[in-house]
């Protein structure tokens, strides 16, 4: 199984490859390792919403990120960028996720501190455990 962290560039679209064209622009579509999930992209949509070449994914497909270049010669250096985008996309995801994850952590904390029947009740389902034995 794959997960967040293992979210990488592998490749370019085999459908679409970059062509040159009488526009002043290369279409150029990266594929991903496995499909992102829809709130990663949205990440990655927001954090490169100012990059001259606006590279997007779209959140429903979550599997290749579409941009463009000018040049042939400036690939590379887009491909490199991209590359340390996705990366800094996922640190800041699952940054979000954990900090979550704490924040729910310390609201059933609060809750467990109830009195009475309802107190009992939260320190009870604050106290499940999920694992399997």
């Amino acid at each position: 199984m794959e997960g967040i962290s293992d979210i990488k560039i592998v490749g370019i679209d085999d459908r679409r490859p970059p062509v040159i064209r009488k526009q002043p622009y290369i279409d150029i579509i990266f594929k991903l390792s496995h499909q992102a999930p829809a709130d990663w992209c949205s990440d990655f949509n927001s954090l490169l919403s100012k990059h001259p070449s606006a590279p997007k994914i779209d959140k429903i497909e979550g599997l290749y990120i579409e941009g463009w270049v000018r040049s042939p010669d400036a690939v590379v250096e887009f491909l490199e960028q991209m590359k340390i985008k996705v990366t800094e996309c996922t640190q800041q995801y699952i940054e979000r996720i954990e900090l979550s994850a704490r924040n729910s952590g310390d609201e059933n904390a609060l809750l467990a501190k109830e009195t009475g029947e309802q107190g009992r009740l939260n320190k009870i389902i604050a106290g499940l455990d999920f694992e399997i034995h």
